[in-house]
Formats: structure tokens, C-alpha cells, sequence
């Protein structure tokens, strides 16, 4: 199982801190602009701002393959484009925390996925992967299980932010980080764009309405955060990096807090620890993931 790099960590973890903030914004933008007006003209916003440093790293004869690059650019930007829609839909009719913890549900469909294409997978991972899921239950669910139509659109988007997160592991070492991340959201923001046309109304008045947290999403969630992702996972396990960007509903449910007043209940802040938790451990050496799971399995209270 490849490790993930503290630098890399760290990038991974600054992309699932914007992303966590940007449900805010992007429930605010829902506002405005119907959900696939909103992605198109997000993930163009987040190609303009890479689009200068593109060019003045050519001109310096930095970058790398352009082929390569646009290759996984289509391919990636095609499922962030679906995985995005998908997520902006359900935010129409599900809360913020809601929405932030049933994304993250990729940390499960990450390690499927990658055990079936490598064959490879260690006991420690699934350990935190299971402890991530038990912190996501209790994140998410309270009551009787039930999903609403937003909670569909929602489990859909975690399936589609799996295939990106492996196509960014399948592309990421064999490109420059930059150029991917610019090919990646000149798809999503094209598909976006078409798309919006032909579903919805397209009116200035609304984009502009809405210009403050579209400009958000657009600069840091999309070309900061998405560009950190891609850097994040060069030479990174893709099942723990998921773990690591899973974060993002512990972020969420906090903003929907901070700035929204929506209340967290100590079932829920027992499910951020949880998870939380579970990032720690699969970055732990060896011997103290053994002491580690001990301490674990000794304080979860029974129910």
C-alpha cells in the first residue's frame, strides 16, 4: 500500500477543506442559477485561473505531455462534470452536512475500485475505511434510513467522484499537474455549458445575482482545490488519498454550522472523530496502528 507523502497530505487536505467550505456556496448559488448553469460556468472560471500560469510556464519551457494531458483531461473532466451535476442536484433538495457526508461516501467505492483493478489492499486500510464508514453513519443518518430523491443524486455523485479520483491516479503521474487540472475543467465546463442550454434557462440577470458565491466555487473550490487534488495524488495511494478528501463532510457540517446555524449533535460530533480518527490511523507506522486500534476499539461506546 503506497503512503501518502506529508506534503501531499497536506495539499489533499487544503482541497477537502475549500471543498467543505464550498457547500455553503454552493447551496447559496442554488439560489440563482439552476444546478448545471452553475458547474459550467464554475469549472470555466477555474480554467481562467490556471490559464495564465499554463502560459508563462510554456513560455519558460516548463509542462509537460499536452497529448497526455487532454487525454486525461476528457477523461476526467467528463466524470467530474457527471459526479458535480449529480451533487449540485441533490444540494437543491438536502441540507448542506446531508449533502457533504453522503459525497464522501467514495471512501468506500475508492478501495473497491482499486482493489479490484491492482489486486492489492492491506488490513489497516480497511480497518479505516470502516471506521470512516461508522463515522459517516453516524454523520448522516439519525432515525430510520430512508433516501429522498436529493439523497439518490447524491449516492450516484460519490460513484462518479470515485471513477475521478481513479482517473487522476491513472493520469496524474504522466502529466503536469496544471495542464491536467486546465484540460480537466475546459471538459467539465464544455459539457456544463452544452448541457445547461438544452435543460435549463440560461439568464445574465441570474449569473450575475448569484456572482459572489459562483466566483467562490469557480476560483477555489474548482481551480484551486481540484488543481491541489490532482498534485495531491502523484505517487499517493488513491484509497487512502479518498480517505484523506473525506474530510470534506466533517468541513461541510461544520461550515452548515459556522455559517448556516445548522446544528451538530453530539451523535454527530462523535462521527467526526470517528473520522477524523480514521485519517490518522492509516498514516500511522505499523506499530502504532496496532496500539492505535486498540485504543480505538476500547473507547467506541456500545449501542
Amino acid at each position: 500500500m503506497r503512503k501518502v507523502p506529508a506534503v501531499n497530505a497536506a495539499m489533499l487536505f487544503l482541497a477537502s477543506l475549500i471543498w467543505g467550505t464550498a457547500f455553503v456556496a454552493q447551496s447559496m448559488g442554488m439560489d440563482y442559477m439552476g444546478p448545471v448553469t452553475f458547474n459550467g460556468l464554475r469549472y470555466f472560471l477555474g480554467a481562467a485561473v490556471l490559464l495564465p500560469l499554463i502560459v508563462i510556464r510554456r513560455l519558460r519551457g516548463e509542462g509537460g505531455d499536452l497529448r497526455m494531458a487532454a487525454l486525461g483531461g476528457l477523461c476526467c473532466g467528463t466524470a467530474l462534470f457527471a459526479a458535480s451535476t449529480m451533487q449540485q442536484i441533490g444540494i437543491v433538495t438536502t441540507d448542506v452536512g446531508k449533502a457533504g457526508f453522503m459525497t464522501a461516501l467514495y471512501i468506500v467505492l475508492v478501495p473497491l475500485i482499486n482493489f479490484f483493478i491492482t489486486r492489492k489492499t492491506s488490513l489497516r486500510l480497511w480497518v479505516g475505511v470502516a471506521l470512516a464508514s461508522v463515522g459517516l453513519y453516524y454523520l448522516s443518518v439519525s432515525g430510520e434510513m430512508h433516501l429522498e430523491p436529493g439523497d439518490r443524486s447524491l449516492l450516484l455523485c460519490a460513484l462518479l467522484f470515485s471513477l475521478q479520483i481513479m482517473a487522476v491516479d491513472h493520469f496524474a503521474p504522466h502529466t503536469d499537474s496544471i495542464e491536467l487540472a486546465f484540460a480537466q475543467f475546459v471538459t467539465a465546463g464544455t459539457l456544463g455549458t452544452l448541457t445547461a442550454f438544452k435543460v435549463e434557462e440560461v439568464h445574465l440577470s441570474a449569473v450575475a445575482a448569484g456572482i459572489l458565491p459562483l466566483l467562490y466555487v469557480g476560483i477555489f473550490s474548482s481551480g484551486i482545490a481540484y488543481t491541489l487534488q490532482i498534485a495531491g495524488q502523484k505517487g499517493a495511494d488513491p484509497s487512502i488519498a479518498s480517505l484523506i478528501m473525506s474530510l470534506e463532510s466533517v468541513i461541510s457540517a461544520v461550515a452548515g454550522f459556522l455559517i448556516l446555524h445548522q446544528v451538530l449533535s453530539r451523535r454527530e460530533i462523535f462521527g467526526c472523530v470517528l473520522m477524523f480518527a480514521a485519517i490518522i490511523l492509516v498514516q500511522l507506522p505499523v506499530g502504532a496502528q496496532e496500539e492505535a486500534v486498540r485504543d480505538i476499539g476500547e473507547s467506541c461506546p456500545a449501542e
